[in-house]
């Protein structure tokens, strides 16, 4: 049986698992998530974590020394910052413009979804951050001043800053750099296999995370965030249809079905497991085997778009940010929403690619509206009650925006790809 039917038995196991035990035996659930369901979530989402620096700082690291020529690499990457940054920002439009015609926040029992989620405030509280830096200190800071203590840290954005550097250098040295070239390959593949590794378990860690985040959540509480929910996948599926279709067809001159056919793997993956970073391995596989993206465009787009490309979680931000904001009465005009847009953008770059790191960016795109401090963590801890099971969606868009960008670049390089190959020859 394949990996993906097995990840999708699990989750369907999960969805009704969650539910049974919600609605009859909940003393049972809370026994079984403390004891069973968290606790093998927890252990697949620490070994996710354990390989997240190493694999994107060597992946990276490779990808730009197989370059090569410096004035190509930043032809590469100009590109690819500029997508990244054009999609995410065009995703938060779509996910603002469905959210002011719907209005989801618009009748809803503002106290008694509070009573339902107060268990929750105390730890959306806890991922509140603690400063906001301005745009200067952002720059600035993305320079590491010691490289080891932000892969401790896991400083996502200084570890890719670092590994571009060191990359450049590698190539800069040419045959001098040979040994440590061949070194940063073969510890590419080695953090490749580990993560292949990990992942025969996402099947049992798909059932125990879904399990818990449904019956966590309970089915009155997904009710009652029903059209909220509705805005984000509606959002989310307009992005990948119209946005991503549409470059891919303009761009890349390819057909968006084959497109979507070709990263479906990656995309069940992601969707289970909630992290750009662990998909990265089955993203790779299916942008360079499937769409035949050359690996020196791949190595480099790929892991750096799992850490800034997130569109879906923006989507997340836009619908959420707006859907407070009624929740309590209060009415965003042009400014604030435009606000929203540049502001979630921004904080999109450098986000972790780990599960519900969407949560902390979500505190800054309130905090910048002036929203009240008070609702904001109260309206963060009810959307929070059902965030679980839509960061698993946006998780499976996140990572089909980075193949996107990777194949629109690698075609503007002049790459021949696999689908080109099959028309030509039906043709």
């Amino acid at each position: 049986m394949r990996v993906t039917t097995k990840i999708l038995i699990a989750m369907t196991l999960g969805l009704v698992t969650g539910v049974v035990l919600n609605l009859y035996f909940i003393d049972l659930f809370e026994i079984l998530d403390n004891y069973v369901f968290s606790f093998v979530g927890d252990l697949f989402i620490n070994a996710i974590k354990m390989v997240i620096v190493p694999l994107v700082f060597f992946s990276i690291v490779a990808g730009v020394s197989s370059i090569g020529e410096t004035r190509k690499l930043g032809r590469i990457s100009l590109k690819t910052v500029a997508l990244y940054l054009l999609t995410t920002a065009i995703a938060i439009t779509i996910a603002l413009g469905i959210t002011n015609v719907v209005q989801p926040g618009d009748g809803v029992d503002v106290a008694s979804m509070e009573e339902a989620t107060k268990d929750k405030q105390a730890e959306t509280e806890q991922k509140k951050p603690e400063e906001q830096k301005s745009p200067v200190e952002m720059i600035t800071s993305m320079i590491p001043q010691n490289p080891v203590a932000a892969m401790a840290e896991g400083s996502m954005l200084q570890i890719i800053i670092f590994a571009l550097f060191f990359g450049v250098g590698i190539s800069a040295l040419g045959e001098k750099a040979q040994r440590v070239r061949e070194f940063v390959e073969q510890a590419n593949e080695v953090m490749m296999k580990l993560v292949d590794i990990i992942m025969k378990t996402v099947p049992y860690a798909a059932f125990a995370l879904i399990a818990s985040a449904v019956g966590k959540a309970g089915v009155d509480l997904i009710g009652s965030m029903f059209i909220y929910m509705a805005c984000v996948l509606g959002a989310l599926i307009v992005h990948a249809a119209v946005t991503y279709g549409s470059f891919i067809a303009v761009f890349a001159k390819m057909n968006p079905l084959n497109f979507f056919r070709k990263m479906a793997p990656a995309m069940e993956v992601a969707f289970s497991t909630s992290s750009s970073a662990a998909t990265l391995p089955v993203t790779m596989n299916c942008v360079e085997n499937g769409l035949k993206v050359p690996k020196s465009v791949s190595r480099f787009v790929l892991p750096l778009g799992a850490t800034i490309n997130m569109d879906g979680t923006s989507i997340m931000q836009g619908v959420a940010a707006l859907f407070i904001a009624q929740l309590y009465g209060w009415d965003l005009g042009l400014t604030a929403q435009l606000t929203i847009i540049l502001t979630a953008t921004l904080a999109s770059i450098g986000t972790a690619a780990v599960p519900s790191a969407g949560i902390v960016m979500l505190f800054m795109v309130l905090g910048a509206i002036d929203l009240p401090s008070d609702q904001i963590v109260t309206g963060l801890a009810i959307v929070f009650g059902v965030d679980r099971l839509l960061d698993m969606s946006r998780t499976a868009i996140n990572i089909t925006g980075d193949a996107m960008v990777a194949t629109c670049v690698a075609k503007s390089e002049g790459a021949e790809l696999h689908i080109e190959k099959e028309t030509s020859q039906t043709a």
